[in-house]
């Protein structure tokens, strides 16, 4: 997949006519999938290239940072899943001030008419753009009869790629819901595949290893959206491409800090002993295992320890039922039971 900046570089390139998907793409999940389909379809029809028109930065980061969305995936992340879709190319603009005081006809006169060559526009139905998005998609096809590309609105859809109801629809907000509700199964689904967190394993205080659990502490932008604070079971990757079993910690270790602000990813590699620190790795949540927790003690929390590492193996390494007969789900439902009665 080609990817360009915008704005294009000076002479810009030249550009067949193409059909084009706008959007931020937060996630690449289901919903936005069901678009770059049906887009490389149209597009398909007409032997046009699909184009992708994104932003560096989510909107509301330049508008009221204060209250913006954390985001489910970086512009690293976002164009490799744009990419994983078959899109030709990806249009990359700044998102800035003076970008979100655009007009709506002036985006659609210097991006899709000037950059891209839009001959054929598919958005979601309740697209908006332009400043105080102002900009929807009845103005979009008036915009397109005058420049003569032809635009498709797409209702928002289910997990299963067709119209639902609201309370059924995947989103980029659903998403994000799910994960702050530990519905993490929930949230993987609309997404078609693992939550997924990138950064650089930092130096921590290293409490991890002297109690039997070294971890690797993970550092993670603060616009981008972790899970609630929990136990989870997942992989971690190296750049090689290996993948290691993990028990994943999100959380602010409350048996040893009152008043900690920020939620911290350590993730604790299943029979691996060796050092990771200044590598970029990724995290990839796979099962919620539990909530965190303030432990009496240190060897409290070390047992504990010990249950989560066990129940993360049996969820990601071994067959499909426990040593006891039992499947996962029962074998979980009895952990969670056993550790409610002995909190009592």
């Amino acid at each position: 997949m080609d990817v360009l900046r915008y704005p294009l570089q000076s002479p810009p390139p030249t550009l067949t006519p193409s059909a084009v998907a706008i959007g931020f793409f937060d996630g690449v999940h289901l919903g936005h999938q069901a678009v770059l389909s049906r887009v490389q379809a149209l597009g398909a029809e007409q032997d046009l290239p699909t184009t992708v028109v994104t932003f560096d930065a989510h909107p509301a980061q330049v508008l009221r940072p204060e209250s913006a969305p954390r985001l489910l995936v970086n512009l690293e992340q976002k164009l490799e899943l744009l990419a994983s879709t078959g899109v030709e190319r990806t249009l990359v603009i700044t998102f800035d001030e003076d970008r979100a005081s655009e007009s709506p006809e002036h985006f659609v006169d210097s991006v899709l008419v000037g950059a891209v060559g839009a001959q054929l526009v598919v958005v979601g139905e309740d697209f908006h753009f332009g400043h105080r998005r102002a900009g929807n998609v009845s103005m979009l096809r008036e915009m397109g009869q005058l420049h003569g590309f032809e635009v498709v609105g797409l209702s928002l859809v289910g997990r299963d790629g067709s119209a639902a109801r609201p309370e059924l629809q995947v989103s980029s907000t659903a998403i994000r819901r799910a994960l702050a509700e530990r519905r993490l199964s929930e949230a993987n689904a609309m997404l078609g595949r693992p939550h997924e967190m990138r950064g650089p394993v930092v130096l921590g205080d290293q409490r991890g290893r002297t109690i039997g659990f070294p971890t690797a502490n993970v550092a993670v932008g603060t616009e981008m959206l972790l899970p609630a604070d929990g136990i989870y079971a997942g992989h971690l990757g190296l750049s090689d491409g290996s993948w290691m079993p993990a028990a994943i910690y999100v959380g602010k270790r409350p048996t040893f800090y009152k008043d900690a602000e920020m939620s911290l990813l350590e993730v604790h590699c299943i029979g691996f002993s060796g050092d990771l620190y200044g590598q970029q790795v990724a995290v990839r949540f796979e099962h919620h295992l539990r909530a965190d927790a303030r432990f009496g003690s240190v060897e409290e929390l070390a047992q504990q320890l010990a249950d989560d590492v066990v129940l993360a193996e049996r969820l990601l390494c071994v067959s499909d039922v426990a040593e006891d007969g039992s499947t996962f789900v029962e074998y979980a439902a009895n952990m969670t039971r056993y550790r409610s009665e002995g909190s009592r």
